[in-house]
């Protein structure tokens, strides 16, 4: 039986938050570092083949290194959530009435009346007791679930595409002109993805583009400020 919708025209997007939100990690840190990798190596040594060396090293580096935090740090996250599940089917086979008790009491902060609480939590309880403590006592879900492989894969691959955009610009950029053209390139392509990233997400554009553009072009900024303090004009 198909599931209602009120709108079905103007579906949720939450289900898009876990990839989401590696994806635009990934490029926003492929921008980013090697942006600012390829300005700093040109500054101090305006070689094209150098630049462009120092460019593909630093895309490959960085793409593994997002895939593989975002894969270990996620993993972690999804420990805790069954070490957690575990331990509330443990309880739940040990005190059933404690945890009926306890589901209750989450549905009267709710808002439901004492009674009706308690009748829902009966209810939910002999349909799925495990599923319903995990949904409302632990605030689980599979939307919510973390997906190590998901995110490595999500964050590794938007990391090595964005990146390649300074790359190619620096690669194809008239000699003598790598920094400035860079420097465009990168403003236009953190626009294009606080657009994109919107879009996927169903958000307000203009807020989203603006945060990426602005936070991008600080980072730079420090890059830019670090190169100066230690002797090389950024």
């Amino acid at each position: 039986m198909p599931e209602a919708s009120a709108h079905p025209g103007d579906p949720h997007y939450i289900t898009r938050s876990g990839w989401l939100r590696a994806a635009v990690l990934g490029a926003n840190d492929g921008i980013v570092s090697i942006s600012s990798l390829i300005v700093g190596v040109a500054a101090a040594d305006p070689d094209p083949g150098t630049v462009v060396i120092a460019g593909i090293a630093g895309l490959s580096a960085g793409a593994m290194s997002m895939a593989a935090g975002e894969y270990v740090s996620v993993s972690s996250q999804a420990d805790v959530e069954r070490a957690d599940i575990v331990r509330e089917s443990e309880a739940l086979k040990d005190f059933p009435e404690e945890e009926l008790l306890e589901l209750a009491a989450i549905y009267e902060e709710k808002g439901l009346s004492a009674g009706t609480a308690l009748m829902v939590a009966k209810e939910l309880t002999e349909k799925d007791a495990l599923a319903s403590h995990v949904r409302d006592e632990l605030g689980l879900s599979e939307v919510h679930a973390a997906n190590p492989f998901q995110a490595a894969v999500a964050s590794g691959l938007t990391f090595s595409i964005a990146a390649a955009i300074p790359l190619l610009a620096a690669y194809w950029a008239p000699a003598g002109t790598i920094i400035p053209v860079v420097l465009v390139v990168t403003v236009i392509a953190l626009a294009a993805l606080g657009a994109l990233g919107a879009k996927a997400g169903a958000a307000p554009v203009l807020r989203a583009t603006l945060r990426v553009v602005i936070w991008g072009v600080f980072a730079m900024a420090v890059t830019a400020g670090v190169g100066w303090l230690f002797g090389v004009s950024v």
